[in-house]
């Protein structure tokens, strides 16, 4: 939450744009931290030559990443140039940082089924999903009940990053999971109706007020709810939050460490498998594209390049001299 009225202001002008919780409070931090470096000047009577010393102290003195200093730069471009109405000037010698692209850590298909191995109940499903459907873990988490769609096998992804909307693929042999999780999630629905003080899920955007009912319907409910009631930070009402964005992180750490797997694994790695084992099964680049959700294809073509190396691609000349000197 802002913790003066300066950036209580900022936090509600964010939100007006329909940005999200985890962008503003990221924003927010990085306002602060700008502040704070300056002796808690008012951002008013600071500009250019203060943003650009702020900048320069993340990379030399806290030595932060090209991405992060991308990200600070983001929040105070957006502070002066469509908050407080003072464009930012020539950086001078600065540079916005170029983010170096990563090399996706792709786990083989045996891999993945002994990460399964490792997981059970609605962690398998949520793993399951990850993997299946290429979701982003935030994508995961904020699944609704009314977002799968059986009769059709897929997903409604509702502003995914870059706030966008698209259909993703659905395993048919989910469906099964996927119904006991609904007939879990209307299990707590009906328990939570029945408490006067149950204000109903959050609607996103102004949804609430297109659809007033929406709050109370199962439709709108989360598909991986909390496991508690809790007071909305912005009302005060009591309603029922999707789980923690950590809890897929957390899951898929502790089945790889479990299962011996070799490799740096996280949630995101399964979406990276999704892609590769797509690729490698035919199914053509720009399909893959908007399975995930990318803008450019580009990005995308980072998978094509883990398929071309190694056994995939390219042949090493060691194995022609170790193939001659075999008896």
């Amino acid at each position: 939450m802002a913790s003066s009225p300066f950036l209580a202001s900022l936090q509600d002008h964010m939100r007006v744009q329909n940005y999200s919780m985890r962008t503003i409070n990221t924003y927010l931090y990085w306002i602060r931290s700008f502040i704070y470096f300056h002796n808690k000047q008012h951002p008013k009577q600071m500009g250019t030559t203060e943003v650009r010393q702020f900048v320069s102290h993340l990379a030399l003195n806290r030595t932060v990443s090209p991405a992060t200093q991308a990200l600070a730069l983001n929040a105070l471009a957006y502070l002066y140039n469509k908050f407080l109405n003072q464009p930012l000037g020539d950086l001078g010698d600065y540079r916005r940082p170029r983010k170096q692209p990563k090399l996706p850590v792709v786990l083989t298909e045996n891999e993945v089924a002994l990460l399964f191995d490792h997981l059970t109940g609605v962690h398998k499903t949520m793993a399951f999903i990850l993997y299946g459907s290429g979701l982003r873990r935030i994508e995961l988490i904020r699944l609704r009940v009314g977002d799968v769609d059986c009769d059709h096998l897929q997903l409604r992804i509702w502003n995914g990053k870059g706030s966008k909307n698209r259909l993703v693929t659905l395993a048919p042999e989910l469906i099964p999971l996927l119904k006991a999780q609904i007939d879990t999630v209307r299990n707590i629905f009906e328990s939570d109706i029945l408490n006067p003080q149950y204000a109903g899920v959050k609607m996103p955007f102004a949804l609430a007020r297109k659809y007033r009912s929406g709050p109370k319907q199962l439709h709108w409910h989360y598909l991986f709810p909390s496991s508690r009631l809790s007071a909305d930070p912005d009302t005060g009402e009591i309603r029922r939050h999707h789980i923690d964005e950590s809890v897929p992180s957390k899951m898929i750490r502790a089945a790889s460490k479990a299962s011996g797997i070799n490799k740096q694994v996280s949630s995101h790695t399964l979406r990276h498998s999704f892609a590769t084992h797509l690729l490698q099964s035919g199914v053509d680049i720009r399909t893959v594209q908007q399975q995930l959700g990318h803008s450019d294809v580009k990005t995308t073509e980072i998978y094509t390049h883990v398929i071309k190396q190694g056994a995939y691609g390219v042949k090493s000349p060691l194995s022609k001299l170790m193939q001659q000197e075999s008896p």
